[in-house]
C-alpha cells in the first residue's frame, strides 16, 4: 500500500498540500502551520508585535485554530463570541460551549455578547423583518457592529477574523462574476481603520485552506463545533466553494492562484482606491456607530422593523 511521504524528513506523511508542493508528516505539519500563517501576517503588515488583538470565536475551526496560532505566536488576544440566538440543535449554545473549553484549556480569555440578552432579540429573528428574509445579511451586519463595538472600547489594534483562502475565493469568484466593482475594490487580507469607531480587520488565514486549517485542528485536537450552523445551506458561497473544490482537483492550486493573482493584480492598480475622502460619514444618532446611510447606521434601522 502506497504512504506518501514527508518533504521534510521522508516519514509517513499525514497531509498533502499540493498548492505549496508538500507533503508533511504530523511533526513538520506542526512546525509548518504557524509558520506560514506568521509569514502571511508579516507579508500583508497586519499588526506589529504588543498589539492587542480582538479574535472573533465563533466556536468552529478557523477562528479557534487561528486563536491557537496567534497565541503560540506570542501575540496579545482576548476572544468575542457572539451568541447568535440559534436555537435549531441548539447550534449557537453548543458553538459558545466550544469556545469557553477551548479558552478554558488554554487559559485564554473571552467575552460574550448575548445578542438576544443585550438587544431583545436572537438574530433569527431580526431575519425575518428583511427583505427575502435574509439570514446571512442580517447575521454579519449584527457581527460586524458588535465586534467594531467591542474592538473601539476596548482599544484593540486590530479584529482577527478566521476567513481562509476557499472563504475568500469563493467571494472574490461570487463578485467577480456578478461584476460587484466596490466588494472586488473592498475585499483584502486587511480592512484599514478608516474611522475611530471602525477597526481594522485582518484575515491571518486568507492564504491557507480550508482542508489544512482543519487537519491542524485534528492533529492538535482542538475540538471545534462540527455542526454548520442550519441556516448556511443557502449561502451562495458553499455553492462557489464547490465549484473552486472541482476546479482545484482537476488543477491544483486553482484557489490559491485565483486569490493571490487578484491580491497582485489590486497592487498594480486594477482597481482606483477609494480614499477616505471619498466618504461622508455620519454618526448614527441611536448607536453613535459611524454611518454612511442618514441618521439611523444599518444596524439601528435593522431594530427599527422589529415589532
Amino acid at each position: 500500500m502506497y504512504q506518501m511521504k514527508c518533504t521534510k524528513c521522508g516519514g509517513v506523511a499525514v497531509v498533502n498540500m499540493p498548492q505549496h508542493r508538500l507533503k508533511l508528516c504530523n511533526e513538520h505539519f506542526v512546525e509548518w502551520f504557524p509558520d506560514h500563517v506568521a509569514r502571511t501576517i508579516h507579508r500583508h503588515d497586519m499588526f506589529q508585535e504588543g498589539d492587542r488583538i480582538l479574535v472573533a470565536v465563533s466556536g468552529g475551526k478557523d477562528s479557534l485554530a487561528l486563536w491557537a496560532v496567534l497565541q503560540q505566536l506570542g501575540h496579545i488576544t482576548e476572544g468575542v463570541h457572539i451568541h447568535l440566538g440559534i436555537d435549531h440543535e441548539s447550534y449557537s449554545d453548543r458553538s459558545q460551549e466550544h469556545v469557553e473549553a477551548f479558552a478554558e484549556k488554554h487559559g485564554l480569555s473571552f467575552q460574550v455578547v448575548n445578542v438576544a440578552e443585550t438587544y431583545g432579540h436572537g438574530v433569527p429573528a431580526l431575519a425575518k423583518t428583511t427583505r427575502g428574509h435574509r439570514m446571512c445579511s442580517a447575521c454579519g451586519l449584527v457581527k460586524r457592529h458588535i465586534m467594531n463595538r467591542i474592538a473601539y472600547e476596548g482599544e484593540y489594534a486590530a479584529i482577527a477574523t478566521g476567513h481562509n483562502c476557499d472563504d475568500e475565493a469563493a467571494i472574490l469568484m461570487q463578485n467577480t462574476l456578478h461584476w460587484q466593482a466596490d466588494y472586488l475594490r473592498r475585499q483584502a487580507p486587511v480592512l484599514p481603520q478608516v474611522h475611530p469607531r471602525l477597526a481594522r480587520k485582518v484575515k491571518p488565514l486568507c492564504r491557507t485552506y480550508e482542508r489544512d486549517v482543519a487537519a491542524y485542528a485534528l492533529v492538535c485536537g482542538i475540538d471545534y463545533i462540527q455542526q454548520e450552523c442550519p441556516f448556511s445551506a443557502k449561502a451562495q458561497t458553499l455553492f462557489y466553494k464547490e465549484i473552486l473544490n472541482k476546479l482545484e482537483r482537476h488543477s491544483p492550486a486553482t484557489k490559491q492562484r485565483f486569490y493571490v493573482t487578484y491580491l497582485k493584480a489590486k497592487e498594480e492598480g486594477l482597481f482606483a482606491e477609494v480614499t477616505k475622502e471619498d466618504r461622508v460619514y455620519n454618526t448614527c444618532s441611536r448607536c453613535g456607530q459611524p454611518t454612511l446611510a442618514g441618521d439611523l447606521c444599518s444596524f439601528c434601522r435593522l431594530w427599527e422593523a422589529m415589532p
